[in-house]
């Protein structure tokens, strides 16, 4: 016999066919599936348009559904599901509050006692609620109003009619009033009823009708005395075929298979409530020809990892019948996500090996080796350490890619330099990339405090490298006067520029590097991924590359995890440092502590030591956030981002660096204090000139933004008081606190903020009051803020390429992808014979996004 043709089988045939001649059926638009409109309400509501996007629409979690039971199994407080017979259902506006309750009255269907059915009609005059026996005068039963009971159990012909819901027309009460009235069942004997309530759930009230078998899971509660379930999950079951009005219509038998399993619940709103998505989801499922879905892994890892299809795979994490299940299946799709990662990491890894670059090795007695007997005091262990890794990597023809995190003040500055003279003993120019002028000049000072003797004030045409014994040190940023901007860009063009120190005008088309050997990226949490790049393309070859950060951000901490830069740690303060003792000051539960603030500035003052009071904003009329592009943070790194974490920002007027000044002026407590301010907007000499005065001494108290987060050294500032402190991220607070403590003297951070304990903000500053760990702090960053986009150039982790894959909890499967991918690629560099596999990677991301993953 031919099989029937059901628009299941119908969709099915024309995806199969319109298959046959595209690359990717994951690319099918949902109209194939859903028909136009449908198509249309999943694009408005929930932005999904191809197949694709519905299988990776993962639910967010998982709810139990409790075990099948009858009414007389239900206890209060259990999850529990019911299949039953829809009596009622009826729609009101709540008196109380806005909005609307839907009541659907239910008779229990799993009742095991057969009973003989008298059917019922239910009649609504107005808010009364009335039941009559067909037959009988017409008159309402006030007597027994609420007679209770069973839809099971019935044999006879009448009682089957009621059973397809058929509509009694008018039936007549005491006054000759027309009562509609829907039929329903209360079969004599039977334990009871139950009222069941949806509110705001419109979708409810159109999909259930009186009549319908409808299995209901939520947990058991009470009202007014009467168990009850409110706003429960819901499946309409098909007793014969499916009903066309919207809902998803399951058999019985389906439905009892799937009672028990786990109700996955999905990002949803209002107007699509999460069993709206679930139905659609389901819908696609059933039609979509899952099993020609490609596979990016290969069949034998599939074998050796037992991998299930995908098919299984994603009708597993969509409708589990088990919390094992969609635990195995979103383990699975972890996997994939891992493997598709390391695959395209291992196919760039052996691309950029074909690009080699030039070899930098160490020449002994050169400039890097005459650093070290110039230096007034011994490096540390670290120290030594990493410059022999980076000593290596720049003799090797491989291009360096490595990270160097250190706390403040342990000693990245000389490690960086000394690469750098390795390069320039090469006759090559290295660069250092700084993201603000105040930092760019710092080094600048610096690496000619440091060089001291070899130093050359004008470039020097000394012959050969070997011969070389002086450097050239060029700085070039935005603010310089034409003439001196004029004259760098030419020392730099013309090869005369070893060393060349500047901030994002090095970026600009005008800069030209003759053989640019090496590029130093400093406090990268500053730059997005295509400036720290940039740099890469000036000359022809492939320059090495040293990024150094007190804090990764999430981004370079998940790349370190997944293992494709390789990592270097100072973990050695120098000798005389002190630590820095940090402190949360929560004023929402002790107002009065703000008194006390200003009281331990003026003891510090009194000391002989200075102060910096820190603002997240620079006027009343400026956003937090704002203040970072004035103050050089590109991108604003170093404030909290309130939509990444969930939390809601708080009320009240955040203090500002005027504002603050200000208040200070009038604080009793520092009366005869040299306070003053300093802030982005100000000009360069303007900046200049008040850090000058500051590091001599001449100012106690500087009221700052971010302006002073990296690059300024005042040994004698032994306080920093960080006001609305719940504003700034985790890398900016550890990148503050790190301007004080520079010298013998300890140093005190007190974090202020009016938020309440319990909150994100207060986790976030707690985790930087507990360790000046700059790999642990950035681990509690990348929890809080996720990964930054691992596929691409996004720095924020809202904007993640991954969907399940977490580096921090999945390192161990992480690895086991590493390792199956890198013996694919090592086996198939192009990936030429693992098409599948090549067509995933091209998919997620496109040839600039796959450059990226590994540039930190």
């Amino acid at each position: 016999m031919a099989k029937a043709k059901t628009p299941e089988n119908s969709a099915k045939a024309k995806v199969q066919k319109k298959y046959a001649t595209e690359d990717r059926l994951e690319n099918e638009k949902l109209s194939v599936y859903l028909g136009a409109q449908g198509a249309k309400v999943a694009k408005q509501h929930l932005g999904l348009e191809t197949l694709s996007d519905v299988l990776e629409f993962y639910p967010r979690k998982y709810l139990p559904r409790g075990e099948l039971s009858s009414f007389a199994e239900l206890v209060e407080g259990q999850e529990a599901t019911l299949i039953a017979r829809v009596l009622k259902v009826t729609t009101r506006n709540m008196r109380a509050r806005r909005g609307s309750i839907t009541e659907v009255v239910i008779t229990d269907h799993l009742t095991d006692e057969p009973r003989q059915p008298t059917p019922q009609a239910y009649a609504q005059p107005g808010r009364a609620d009335y039941r009559f026996a067909p037959g009988g005068n017409g008159r309402p039963n006030t007597a027994n109003p609420r007679i209770s009971g069973s839809a099971s159990g019935y044999s006879d012909s009448f009682g089957a009619q009621y059973s397809q819901g058929f509509d009694m027309g008018q039936v007549f009460g005491d006054y000759g009033q027309p009562y509609q009235a829907q039929a329903g069942f209360a079969p004599l004997g039977s334990p009871s009823t139950m009222t069941l309530s949806f509110f705001n759930a419109w979708t409810a009230a159109r999909e259930i009708h009186a009549g319908d078998q409808v299995m209901f899971s939520g947990k058991v509660g009470s009202y007014r005395g009467e168990l009850t379930l409110t706003n429960p999950h819901y499946a309409v079951l098909a007793e014969n075929q499916a009903r066309v009005d919207g809902a998803t219509a399951e058999t019985i038998e389906r439905a009892k298979s799937r009672a028990n399993a786990p109700i996955p619940v999905y990002k949803a709103s209002a107007k699509f409530p999460t069993d709206r998505v679930a139905k659609l989801v389901e819908k696609v499922l059933d039609k979509a020809p899952l099993k020609d879905l490609e596979d990016p892994i290969p069949a034998d890892i599939r074998r050796k990892r037992k991998i299930p299809s995908l098919a299984w795979t994603y009708r597993a994490v969509h409708m589990p019948d088990s919390e094992e299940t969609w635990r195995a299946a979103l383990y699975f799709l972890r996997y994939r996500e891992a493997f598709v990662l390391q695959s395209a990491l291992a196919r760039m890894a052996a691309s950029r090996a074909s690009q080699q670059t030039v070899a930098r090795p160490a020449k002994t007695g050169g400039l890097a080796d005459r650093l070290l007997e110039l230096l007034p005091y011994e490096l540390t262990e670290g120290q030594r350490k990493v410059g022999e890794e980076i000593r290596a990597d720049l003799g090797s023809s491989s291009p360096m890619n490595r990270l160097l995190q250190g706390d403040v003040g342990s000693g990245k500055t000389v490690v960086a330099l000394r690469a750098m003279l390795q390069v320039v003993d090469n006759g090559a120019q290295a660069a250092m990339l700084a993201p603000t002028e105040v930092l760019a000049e710092q080094h600048y000072r610096s690496v000619l405090e440091i060089l001291g003797d070899l130093v050359a004030e004008e470039p020097v045409n000394e012959g050969s490298p070997a011969e070389k014994t002086s450097v050239h040190v060029v700085l070039l940023k935005s603010s310089m006067p034409a003439a001196a901007k004029r004259k760098a860009l030419l020392d730099i063009s013309s090869g005369a520029a070893d060393i060349v120190i500047g901030t994002h005008a090095l970026l600009a088309d005008a800069v030209q590097f003759v053989d640019l050997g090496m590029v130093v990226v400093d406090e990268q949490h500053r730059f997005g991924v295509e400036q720290r790049d940039a740099l890469r393309g000036t000359t022809g070859e492939l320059p090495h590359r040293l990024v150094m950060t007190a804090t990764p951000i999430p981004r370079t901490v998940a790349m370190t995890v997944f293992g494709d830069l390789d990592t270097s740690v100072l973990d050695q303060l120098p000798a005389g440092r002190q630590k820095i003792q940090t402190v949360v000051v929560p004023l929402a539960e002790h107002p009065a502590w703000e008194k006390r603030l200003w009281q331990r500035a003026r003891e510090e003052v009194d000391a002989g030591h200075q102060v910096y009071v820190v603002v997240p904003k620079i006027g009343e009329d400026d956003a937090a956030g704002a203040v970072a592009e004035a103050d050089g943070a590109l991108f604003g790194s170093a404030f909290s981002s309130r939509a990444a974490t969930g939390e809601s920002a708080r009320g009240g007027e955040l203090n500002s660096v005027l504002s603050m000044s200000e208040q200070l002026a009038d604080v009793p407590a520092l009366a005869g204090v040299r306070v003053e301010a300093l802030h982005g907007r100000m000009d360069t000499a303007q900046k200049s000139d008040v850090m000058t005065r500051f590091a001599a001494g001449e100012i106690d108290v500087l009221v700052c933004t971010t302006v002073i987060e990296v690059g300024v050294n005042v040994p004698n500032a032994t306080l920093m008081v960080i006001m609305d402190a719940d504003r700034f991220g985790i890398s900016g607070l550890h990148q503050l606190r790190g301007r004080i403590g520079r010298g013998s003297l300890p140093g005190t951070c007190l974090l202020v903020t009016t938020q309440p304990e319990g909150g994100v903000s207060r986790e976030r500053l707690a985790a930087v009051a507990s360790t000046t760990d700059g790999f642990e702090l950035s681990r509690v960053d990348l929890e809080q803020r996720r990964e930054g986009d691992i596929l691409g150039a996004a720095q924020s982790g809202k904007k993640s390429t991954l969907k399940l894959l977490r580096a921090l909890t999945d390192a161990k499967l992480i690895e086991r992808a590493r390792e199956d991918a890198r013996g694919v690629v090592a086996d198939d560099p192009t990936l030429a014979g693992h098409p599948d596999l090549a067509r995933t990677i091209d998919r997620a991301l496109d040839a600039d996004r796959e450059a990226f993953l590994g540039r930190g």
